[in-house]
């Protein structure tokens, strides 16, 4: 087994759980796209958050709570990143995008089934399920994320003629509990540009994509 396995869960600075067949939220970002004073007041939230909830001994209301404050972080996580103040932000460049958006779709159906995304000036949101591979076992969201952001990391840094990390190194994953989380989800993504105040509507949005038969 190497690092790009299938494996249910694991962890890094963030956790990553991938239960089989589930389908997930993935947010991941340009490298620098949250200023390292605002980055360390998260980690340290997150670490305490973590210890808080360690304290808890029943496992359901661990879980519960871990849940709730999960949504609470993320959504302090994504502000930051809407409300950033400095660069970089690469992805508004429409090649840049054209070739994220190409890449996000060009495994679909091959080692997941695409089901929205959004392409931000400085992160990308994306919903999606991981298919079963010809051995029966699923294909594990970190290999595949891997393959996306080291081929787009590479063609982005010919079109911007510089060289360095384009991706943080890190991805924020979340799986769907229910139809109705997935649903909020989706309308999630794709509001992101609204809520932003980059445009009005979701539609008004090119860089975003919903799977017409959801």
């Amino acid at each position: 087994m190497n690092q790009f396995s299938y494996k249910e869960s694991y962890r890094r600075r963030l956790p990553h759980i991938q239960p089989p067949g589930a389908t997930l939220f993935i947010t991941f970002r340009l490298a620098g796209s949250i200023p390292m004073n605002i980055l360390r007041a998260l980690v340290e939230e997150r670490e305490q958050m973590d210890q808080e909830l360690a304290r808890i001994a029943n496992k359901q209301e661990r879980a519960k709570r871990a849940y709730i404050a999960e949504r609470k972080f993320f959504g302090k996580w994504d502000k930051a990143l809407d409300t950033a103040s400095n660069g970089p932000y690469w992805l508004r460049e429409e090649a840049i995008a054209k070739l994220v958006v190409e890449s996000l779709h060009f495994q679909d159906n091959m080692r997941y089934r695409l089901d929205a995304f959004c392409v931000m000036p400085n992160h990308v949101h994306m919903v999606c399920t991981p298919l079963e591979t010809k051995d029966g076992v699923f294909y594990a969201m970190s290999k595949i994320m891997h393959a996306l952001k080291r081929y787009t990391a590479s063609e982005a840094n010919k079109i911007l003629k510089r060289q360095g990390d384009f991706w943080h190194h890190e991805n924020y994953e979340h799986y769907a509990r229910d139809e109705a989380e997935f649903q909020r989800i989706v309308n999630y993504v794709l509001n992101n540009p609204v809520t932003a105040g980059f445009v009005s509507t979701p539609e008004e949005w090119k860089w975003s994509f919903c799977r017409t038969n959801l």
